[in-house]
């Protein structure tokens, strides 16, 4: 633990439509907070129940979303475009805080890798942690794999990183995966890159399945997950785990109409519930798991070292599930189906195949929380030497 002097950390996170993001903030301030930092939290999304973060600070900004799957706009609770009056409302509360909380470490979730529909309020933040004396060491914190993007964007993004930000946090491993696979750009950046390792629930259990073990199905928060849902519902009469209950968990984003129409769907061993907060140990004893491919979801089934069939959200151009899920197919341990291509007959197939397949061991560095301590206490004695202070 560090002494009474512990860096304040300000960690901004917004999350626009899933809730992989906010899950992973919440594990990293979890893992801040036990190395003795001092954190607060400023969130700018719709709240999610059973997402917490422990004693920090927690400050809500009145929240957005995203408008759609498509990320076309962004829009308050309601469903209305953001006005002027809320905008500037939202950016001055904001600033507040920064002035507020005086941290030693800002840390902003995605940006300038992603949330570019929030740069006027991003960029006012940057300027003015910029001018406070002392400044903070300014961060990004990323996944391992993100969106591709075309290549004036991408510059946009490295000249943002020149200008403001002292360090990024690479939440993966680059034994598995580096940062410049998903943006060639960040290679005359590799010195800023600071490699985590995965950030994952240090909590889960050993994989224990029992005779009678249930068929899990998740689609992480639920907003663009129906048709995997469908589809794994008609699938459970044509595969070899007919006999099995399978159990169907429906995130905070899956509509009411979604609902009532999977209900329809269902037989009596097929048990429809909101996604629960042992989701872990669900993992750690079932037959077999179906789920999208996103990052908590992988690196909680690989935790868990059952079988899964993975489905890589693709809408609308996304590249980030889709290159994880290859890898990981590659590297034996799951079984990947291309959403273009999902149907209950081809997922059928594909359950028969993963369970079936001889899984390889894969050994990735997964305390990403705890080393995000290590290196944001390291990167702030550094700078702080470095500067004088």
């Amino acid at each position: 633990m560090l002494a009474a002097s512990s860096p304040r950390v300000l960690f901004y996170v917004q999350h626009l439509l899933g809730i992989g993001h906010l899950r992973r903030a919440a594990l990293l301030v979890e893992g801040w907070q036990r190395a003795g930092l001092d954190v607060a939290v400023v969130l700018g999304g719709l709240p999610v129940a059973g997402i917490t973060f422990g004693s920090a600070r927690v400050y809500q900004l009145p929240p957005l979303q995203a408008a759609d799957a498509d990320f076309s706009a962004l829009v308050d609770p309601q469903g209305q475009a953001l006005s002027e009056p809320f905008k500037q409302g939202r950016r001055q509360q904001l600033l507040a805080l920064l002035a507020q909380e005086q941290p030693d470490i800002l840390m902003l979730e995605t940006y300038p890798f992603g949330r570019r529909q929030l740069r006027w309020e991003l960029l006012p933040l940057l300027e003015l942690a910029d001018q406070l004396r002392p400044r903070p060491l300014i961060c990004s914190s990323v996944r391992d794999i993100l969106q591709r993007r075309k290549p004036e964007r991408e510059a946009e993004t490295l000249a943002l990183i020149a200008q403001y930000f002292d360090r990024v946090q690479v939440h993966g491993d680059p034994a598995f995966v580096t940062l410049p696979e998903s943006v060639p750009g960040c290679s005359a950046i590799a010195q800023c890159l600071d490699y985590t390792g995965y950030v994952t629930d240090s909590r889960q259990p050993d994989y224990r399945p029992q005779s009678d073990a249930e068929v899990v199905v998740s689609a992480g928060g639920g907003a663009v997950g129906f048709e995997l849902l469908r589809c794994a519902i008609e699938s459970r009469p044509l595969g070899p785990l007919s006999d099995r209950v399978w159990r169907v968990l429906l995130g905070p984003n899956v509509s009411p109409e979604a609902r009532r129409k999977l209900a329809q769907l269902a037989s009596d061993r097929v048990v429809l519930e909101s996604v629960r907060p042992d989701f872990t140990d669900l993992l750690s004893r079932c037959a077999l798991s179906i789920s999208q491919g996103g990052y908590n979801t992988l690196m909680d089934l690989l935790g868990a070292g059952c079988p899964a069939v993975v489905v890589p959200f693709e809408g609308q151009g996304e590249t980030e599930q889709r290159m994880r899920c290859d890898k990981l197919a590659a590297a034996g341990v799951v079984t990947a189906v291309n959403e273009t291509e999902l149907t209950p007959q081809r997922l059928a197939m594909a359950i028969t195949r993963a369970l079936h397949q001889r899984r390889q061991p894969l050994t990735l560095a997964r305390d990403g929380a705890r080393r995000s301590a290590a290196l944001l206490i390291q990167r702030w004695q550094q700078y702080r030497s470095a500067n004088g202070s």
